[in-house]
């Protein structure tokens, strides 16, 4: 397993031909508006990952947001609500198409409610996995090697989670279901960007 960091955007043929790529991102805080988007990690489910450290003056990673647009390339995220919104809000692109690993837990694993990477991971894979860093400064210069591997592991699981969650998702009959959802995902970002973040708009009141 090698885990790459590059400056600015995804060189040209990194991840090509990949059908399903693991996403997730490294902002400086939760909050959308306020904490800017760091960095981007991926990985096609084969061992390697790579970071893409982002240039916060420009967004200008044009390899990188055709990835996330491609209609051929399903991107797989834990949590992808919050990652597509900030996306959308620092990139400018809407990402699609999307898998939740997150929703999906929530729809197979109902005997439950941990549904953190961690805890989804430890169960279905028996890995554990480290969230040490995940409250570290993200918008330093340079990464640390603890920075890197924490990034590196949010990604490497998500396609063996994946094909966990699809066999869970289709024993309860809510494959269906969660595809629905999933199409939705980049819908719901949007309206967290537009500011409807905290308001459910499918509720009477």
């Amino acid at each position: 397993m090698t885990t790459y960091v590059h400056e600015g955007d995804l060189p040209v043929g990194v991840l090509a031909g990949a059908s399903a790529v693991a996403v997730d991102s490294e902002t400086m805080g939760l909050r959308l508006g306020r904490d800017p988007l760091c960095v981007v990690q991926l990985s096609d489910g084969q061992g390697d990952a790579h970071l893409v450290k982002l240039d916060r003056s420009t967004y200008d990673a044009p390899n990188l947001k055709r990835l996330l647009t491609d209609p051929a390339v399903l991107k797989i995220f834990h949590f992808g609500r919050f990652d597509i919104a900030m996306f959308s809000l620092h990139l400018g692109v809407v990402t699609a198409p999307v898998y939740c690993t997150k929703i999906a837990s929530k729809l197979a694993r109902t005997y439950t409610d941990r549904h953190g990477l961690k805890d989804v991971t430890k169960e279905l894979l028996g890995v554990d996995i480290s969230k040490a860093q995940q409250s570290s400064d993200w918008g330093a210069a340079k990464l640390s090697d603890d920075q890197v591997a924490y990034a590196a592991s949010d990604v490497l699981n998500l396609h063996a989670l994946k094909t966990r969650l699809d066999d869970m998702l289709a024993r309860e009959g809510r494959d269906h279901l969660a595809k629905a959802c999933f199409d939705f995902l980049p819908q719901r970002a949007l309206l967290d960007v537009a500011g409807w973040e905290d308001v459910d708009i499918f509720a009477h009141a």
